[in-house]
């Protein structure tokens, strides 16, 4: 964006607040991701216990899609004549959800937690679709790819968290470490 907040140009078809209210969506996307990549970096980085392995080896490809995703929505910004904006000081500020709360723990215990975190993303993931149907199609068919991917990571999380019933241990929790306790008493009382 300009230093005045407006766009000097977009893309053909587009008018420019339509395009400038884009490239809000996808700068909260943009945030989203980036926070999220770092998130499932420091999952990878502190996970422990019985199950370490397979869960440190199932956030690694994630990291990767969702650093893919950052990408692609950065460019759409610039393709729309936006500057996307992928400072650090500048996701903490304008990000509208906390920072992940669960530092060195078991398998359980960051599943949960991370249940949680894919609501949230994939929650405004949702949110910025259905407004897209009526400012850009293109835009919103590149979140829809990235939904899809996300919905899948977020399957592989519950996995992990769900009994043969199908019930989630983290159903009902309200905050990270909410979770992160019903997934690691569930994990205990299963033994």
């Amino acid at each position: 964006m300009a230093t005045n907040g407006k766009l000097r140009y977009t893309t053909p078809g587009i008018e420019t607040a339509e395009a400038e209210r884009i490239v809000a969506l996808l700068q909260d996307r943009l945030n989203a991701t980036t926070d999220l990549h770092l998130t499932l970096k420091h999952v990878h980085w502190n996970v422990v216990g019985p199950h370490f392995i397979s869960v440190h080896e199932m956030i690694d490809p994630q990291v990767d899609a969702v650093r893919g995703f950052s990408d692609a929505i950065a460019e759409r910004i610039a393709t729309l004549g936006g500057s996307p904006i992928g400072t650090p000081g500048a996701l903490v500020e304008q990000r509208s959800w906390d920072e992940y709360s669960i530092g060195r723990a078991t398998t359980q215990e960051h599943l949960g937690a991370l249940d949680l975190v894919y609501q949230g993303v994939i929650t405004s993931y949702r949110d910025a679709i259905q407004e897209l149907d009526d400012l850009d199609l293109v835009t919103q068919d590149l979140l829809i790819s990235h939904t899809d991917a996300l919905e899948l990571f977020h399957w592989f999380i519950r996995a992990h968290l769900e009994d043969k019933g199908g019930n989630l241990s983290t159903t009902g929790a309200t905050t990270e470490g909410e979770a992160a306790a019903a997934a690691q008493q569930d994990a205990s009382e299963a033994k």
